[in-house]
């Protein structure tokens, strides 16, 4: 008789047990959704920010195209109004500036077509946790 009273106290610890356990379990998968929101937000604010950054970059470059626009604008009003030596400076230094700018602008344009804004890590993760939930749940 002991011992049946042993199995029905077992029984139960079990059942007890198990109700713990998937309690547990809905409480570590919760937390785990939601630190994995916290990731996907960091990572999502780093790729914004590298998109803005790039960005910048790139109007940097128009800035500064333009400023070389306007140098050659001015070399060639030098040259058809005066005929002299100044114009050539002036559209070296202008010639140089569009270069400049020119480069500045296709390399930032190209880094942004390079850029992948998925959030691989939070991806990875996600996968990660779907079959820790699988296994728990086995």
């Amino acid at each position: 008789m002991n011992a049946d009273r042993n199995e029905v106290g077992a029984t139960a610890k079990d059942a007890l047990s198990i109700g713990e356990l998937i309690s547990r379990l809905a409480s570590d998968t919760s937390t785990l959704v939601r630190q994995e929101m916290r990731l996907a937000k960091v990572e999502l604010g780093q790729k914004a920010a590298e998109v803005g950054k790039a960005a910048a970059l790139v109007a940097v470059g128009g800035f500064v195209a333009y400023a070389g626009l306007l140098a050659v604008i001015a070399a060639l009003i030098i040259l058809l109004a005066e005929y002299m030596a100044a114009w050539i400076s002036a559209l070296i230094v202008g010639a140089v500036i569009l270069a400049a700018g020119y480069f500045l602008a296709r390399q930032q344009l190209e880094a942004l077509k390079r850029l992948d804004p998925t959030p691989k890590a939070t991806i990875e993760t996600l996968k990660e946790d779907k079959e820790w939930a699988k296994e728990q749940m086995r």
